[in-house]
């Protein structure tokens, strides 16, 4: 997409999913003066956070209701939020519209996880709509470039996060995940369809059973997108719990991609790593 800044249409829809970001975009929106009509996804979506904004529900496989709401609301923009465990197509329950694209749906399903969110986006700007991402339409939930918390990196930390960045780099034509652990210049962990609090918590497992010598406050968590990815769709997240999880792994702090990562209660995560002594930087793109 082009660096120049987009025209958001108001209202737009948000398609949400699961966490805590569909509502942080919405609310972020409203303080600009755009409306966001919530599309909810069932059986991922908050039922009683998505109560205070005006939404629809919706399951994943309805592309034709969706389509029908999209133009109902008058939301030609539009942009996928949340978390959103990836269903198997025989659960999906295709209404009569979406038949009509099977082919299409089918190829985004066999696909990773990306290329499903993706192929949707794809479907759905055939139909005349505008998938647009978090850059455009709430900017100022994504991570900075620099130290966000008191801690800083020392070198032993700085070459571990450039051995991550390269690990991920290698990784990404497999469309595994978007995070690594590295710690004295040993990759001891990927991300994997656990995501990164699965990940956190196995190399926590593994400093409990003495499989990881180093000492606690080494190593690092390092998060990117994938190379090539549209990154209107599924960018990296990390907030308290993400902390939490790196403090529990005995590591030393955070390192993430800078204007490529979503970040969750920014003053909350700043005050746990604080509290923890943990670094959280932005890396240049």
């Amino acid at each position: 997409m082009s660096n120049k800044a987009l025209e958001i249409s108001s209202p737009i829809g948000l398609i949400a999913a699961g966490g805590v970001m569909p509502f942080a975009v919405a609310e972020s929106l409203i303080a600009r003066g755009i409306n966001p009509i919530l599309f909810a996804l069932k059986g991922a979506c908050d039922p009683v956070r998505v109560e205070r904004f005006r939404h629809h529900w919706i399951s994943v496989g309805q592309i034709g209701k969706a389509v029908k709401l999209f133009r109902a609301e008058n939301c030609r923009d539009l942009v996928f939020i949340g978390t959103l465990v990836r269903p198997a197509l025989s659960e999906i329950r295709l209404d009569w519209d979406t038949l009509h694209v099977i082919g299409r749906v089918w190829a985004a399903f066999r696909g990773g996880d990306d290329h499903l969110l993706s192929g949707i986006g794809r479907i759905l700007e055939q139909d005349g709509f505008r998938m647009v991402g978090i850059k455009d339409v709430a900017p100022d939930l994504l991570m900075p470039e620099g130290r966000l918390a008191r801690a800083a990196p020392d070198e032993d930390a700085a070459a571990d996060i450039a051995r991550g960045r390269e690990v991920l780099h290698a990784l990404s034509p497999f469309d595994i995940g978007q995070a690594a652990v590295v710690i004295d210049g040993h990759v001891v962990g990927v991300e994997d369809i656990e995501g990164t609090d699965g990940l956190l918590a196995r190399v926590a497992r593994l400093r409990a059973e003495g499989r990881i010598r180093a000492k606690a406050g080494r190593g690092v968590l390092v998060k990117a997108p994938k190379s090539g990815q549209d990154l209107r769709f599924d960018l990296p997240t990390i907030g308290p719990r993400t902390i939490e999880g790196v403090a529990a792994a005995g590591l030393a702090g955070i390192a993430v991609v800078a204007g490529n990562t979503i970040i969750v209660e920014p003053q909350t995560m700043i005050e746990t790593a604080d509290a923890a002594g943990l670094f959280v930087t932005g890396l240049p793109a």
